[in-house]
């Protein structure tokens, strides 16, 4: 690892609460392999103070940073230039400076999509089911779309929230392709995904017994189908448990951490990043803290 000098540049991530970031352990073990005189922390931002972190933080010379909950919508008036994904997304988590300010984009997109991507799957007559309609649905919604996938089945318990989450959309790609359902009709769906997608917290630590769906409803999926927890703790969750059970294909949270992370280190670096590194630094922590 280089010495922390004066001439040490400095990355790294803004949330409230924010101590218990992974992204720390992968970005600075990334940094350290390529020997890059940068360094990555974590800073508390309480919500009322993020006006002036932001601009403290570029003042003093930081060179991008990692946004997380509750900042990836709020931070956006701040910018000064957005990306068309962020902007689709309707929020940011990764920004970087320039000669005018702070701009933004959402890497959590890409990151969703690296594992699918990799399994080499048409997706053009494809269906997606996604359970939740939060913050995290909204990357997966994008990021489906950028798949090519036709349809999107987006199915949640708040009937007043999946109308806003449909309504909230301007893109006519996006409006066409994406249909809300109430909670009570994933049975009907659930029969005829590709692609079944968990964006709600069920089953995170601390209740990893916990499961989205029952298993009778598990049962239903098609056997080619495959089963993506955006959680990655614990690894598996019950859901994915449940799923391979029925021999599914399934992947969880820790690799699309992984990938979000690596498109925003290729961003504030300007060169390939070392994944592998990323995914290992990660992955062992994540075994230590079971």
């Amino acid at each position: 690892m280089l010495p922390i000098t004066g001439k040490t540049k400095l990355l790294g991530v803004i949330g409230h609460p924010v101590a218990h970031s992974l992204s720390p352990v992968m970005h600075n073990a990334a940094l350290q392999a390529i020997s890059s005189d940068y360094v990555y922390a974590a800073f508390p931002i309480a919500p009322a103070d993020l006006p002036v972190a932001i601009e403290g933080l570029g003042a003093s010379g930081v060179q991008g940073l990692s946004v997380t909950i509750p900042h990836k919508q709020a931070v956006m008036a701040l910018l000064t230039q957005i990306t068309e994904t962020a902007q689709q997304v309707g929020a940011v988590n990764t920004l970087w400076r320039d000669g005018h300010g702070w701009q933004g984009t959402n890497t959590d997109v890409e990151g969703f999509l690296t594992p699918l991507l990799e399994l080499k799957r048409d997706w053009s007559g494809g269906k997606a089911v996604v359970l939740g309609h939060g913050g995290a649905a909204r990357a997966v919604v994008v990021g489906l779309i950028q798949l090519g996938c036709p349809e999107i089945i987006v199915v949640g318990r708040s009937p007043e929230k999946l109308a806003q989450f449909a309504d909230s959309w301007t893109d006519q790609e996006i409006k066409q392709a994406l249909q809300v359902l109430p909670w009570e009709e994933l049975s009907e769906v659930i029969p005829q995904a590709t692609l079944l997608i968990n964006s709600t917290p069920v089953g995170m630590v601390p209740h990893p017994e916990q499961s989205p769906l029952d298993q009778c409803l598990v049962e239903k999926l098609p056997p080619t189908a495959i089963a993506y927890d955006l959680i990655y703790t614990p690894r598996p969750t019950k859901f994915l448990q449940q799923a391979q059970e029925r021999g599914l294909v399934t992947i969880d949270g820790a690799e699309m951490l992984v990938q979000q992370g690596a498109a925003a280190l290729k961003i504030w670096l300007q060169r390939d990043v070392p994944v592998d590194v990323m995914r290992q630094a990660l992955l062992h922590h994540l075994e230590k803290s079971a």
